[in-house]
Parts: structure tokens; sequence; C-alpha cells
């Protein structure tokens, strides 16, 4: 282990069933559906759906499949609320199983990687900004810094973590390996989501549900009425 002496519980498929369908589930009461009568937020989906399987795909073109690769899961959360974006995920994962694939994809493997690199960093990241939401003031530097780039690289760092006690860590890596993977592609995710976001808040706040200049921008002017 290089040092390092973890606790591992093994790998057992049923936990990346479970989690799969208790988060898809748990989305169900609150309607993920709704934010698509929003306008504004149909053609982002539709672009999501259409540009992030690419994305996705891009597991068949690491060592030995491994799949460590920005996600987009936790900018979804923040542009179209957790419910629609986890659901959002399935749809993406399953058209970048295939892209360029020439066999059946496996739906064991299909579902371990909608676990661990999108459904888990989603919820995650839904939690520590519902926690920044609430204990930090309404601040857009708050909203950006705080919910797009810190709760995103804590969240994708910790599922790296998870995915080693459910036995996602392949033998031929070491865990500082496969931990120093995740805390780097955490960053990364941060970087790509913070930026987005920031644009986003500057030219198209209407693409992000989790926004609003009424509660992060309290001393903005109303906009004039359209004529």
């Amino acid at each position: 282990m290089n040092g390092v002496n973890l606790p591992e519980f093994g790998h057992a498929p049923w936990v990346d069933w479970a989690i799969f369908c208790g988060v898809l589930l748990s989305a169900l009461p609150f309607k993920p559906w709704l934010p698509l009568r929003h306008g504004p937020l149909q053609s982002p989906w539709l672009g999501a759906l259409v540009l992030l399987p690419f994305l996705w795909s891009a597991e068949r073109l690491l060592p030995s499949g491994l799949a460590l690769h920005v996600s987009s899961a936790c900018l979804l959360a923040l542009m179209f609320g957790w419910p629609l974006a986890m659901w959002t995920l399935l749809p993406v994962v399953a058209l970048a199983s295939l892209v360029g694939r020439q066999h059946p994809p496996d739906v064991g493997s299909m579902v371990s990687h909608l676990v661990w690199l999108g459904l888990v960093p989603g919820t995650l990241s839904l939690g520590f900004g519902l926690a920044i939401r609430r204990w930090l003031p309404h601040h857009l530097f708050v909203f950006i810094l705080g919910r797009a780039f810190i709760a995103t690289a804590l969240a994708v760092s910790l599922t790296g973590y998870l995915a080693y006690l459910a036995g996602r860590k392949p033998d031929t890596l070491g865990l500082e390996e496969w931990l120093l993977g995740y805390w780097l592609m955490g960053w990364g995710e941060a970087f790509s989501t913070g930026m987005l976001v920031a644009i986003f808040v500057a030219f198209k706040p209407e693409w992000l549900l989790t926004y609003s200049d009424a509660r992060y921008l309290p001393g903005k002017p109303p906009a004039p009425p359209t004529p």
C-alpha cells in the first residue's frame, strides 16, 4: 500500500446497483422533469445530451479502460438541479457506451461507471453545496468559489476514497496512485465547473437553476421591462 493503510471492504457488485437505484429513485419525488418546463434550460440540456457522451466515452482511451475523467456531474447539478442532473447522466452514459464500440456494452460496467463518475460526486456536491448555502453568506463570490469550485473538488476527491472502500480500485494501481488520480481529477473538474459557472453567471444566468440575482446579488437593480 506504499505506506498508506486504509480499510477496504472489497468489491461487491450489488453496492453499485444499490447506489444506482437509490440515487435515481430518491430523485423521482422531486419531479426531475420540471426544470425542463423552463424554456431557457431546454437548449443547454439538449446540448449536454449531445456533447457529454463523447466526453464520457474517453474511458476507453485511458490505460486499461480506467474510468478517471472529467464528467461534468457537478456542473449539471448546478445548471439543472440535482434530480434532473442525476437522470440526465443515465442517457449520457448509455450513449457514451455506444460511441465507437463494436460489441454490446457490459451493463455492470456501465452502472459502475455512472455511479462512481456521476451519481456519487454529483450527490456529494449537492450536500457540500447545501452546507455552503446554509452556513456561508449569500454572495456571488461564495456561489462561484464555494459551490462551483470547492464543493466540486471536495466531492470528486471524496468519491475516490469511497470508490476505494467499495473495492473499485484496480489491482494494477497502488492506493496512493488511485487517490492522487481522483485528487487531480477533482481539481480539473473544479476548474472547469468554476470557470463555466462564472461565465454563465455573467452572460447566461438563466442556465443556472441554482442561481438567482435576488439571492446572490440583492443590491442589483431590477432589469428594465421589455417593450
